[in-house]
């Protein structure tokens, strides 16, 4: 909980920095870069939560990695996260300055979980529906899970909607369970 409420401050330092610059998009890239490089590299992940690894190797891993991908604000908070010794935050920082700058610029990100891709034509139905619902700009992000077995579920905001067949089936679990009668001997 605290590392939550830590990255939400430095992602709005980090945005009124940015603002303040006019480099708020760059850095929006930036995080988006840092964000699923993290996500996407699981030795790069474990190393910046080790407590054995030294700050200062860490920052120059990770300005190996980003250095000339990153302008000099994200280079700073890397800085900055090493003096405060808080990198194993920055996954987490760079995820949650993408969702304020999404708010400040008036979007929000509709992630939909379905079986198989939306064709080009169900995406922007999906996408039209979803603009009806929330009433401002959205992208959309499809993620794939054939786990789901089919139909979707669509997250928007703190919002979800299951409409999968796994979460029926889950539901109909639920209630049997409720609705078991187990004697007492």
């Amino acid at each position: 909980m605290k590392q939550t409420r830590a990255a939400i401050r430095y992602a709005k330092a980090l945005l009124n920095l940015a603002i303040d610059t006019n480099k708020a998009d760059e850095v929006n890239e930036n995080m988006l870069t840092i964000s699923s490089t993290i996500e996407q590299t699981k030795d790069l992940n474990i190393m910046l939560h080790s407590p054995v690894i030294k700050a200062s190797a860490k920052k120059d891993a990770l300005l190996a990695i980003f250095g000339n991908d990153i302008n000099n604000i994200s280079k700073g908070l890397i800085n900055q996260l090493v003096e405060n010794k808080r990198l194993a935050i920055l996954e987490s920082i760079a995820r949650k300055y993408l969702i304020i700058y999404d708010h400040y610029k008036g979007t929000q990100v509709a992630k939909v979980t379905t079986a198989i891709p939306l064709t080009d034509e169900l995406q922007e139905k999906v996408l039209d529906k979803v603009k009806d619902i929330v009433g401002t700009k959205v992208t959309l992000e499809n993620i794939v899970d054939p786990s789901i077995i089919g139909g979707f579920i669509l997250n928007v905001g703190d919002k979800q909607y299951d409409a999968s067949i796994l979460g029926k089936m889950n539901n109909l679990r639920r209630q049997f369970d409720d609705n078991l009668y187990v004697p007492n001997f």
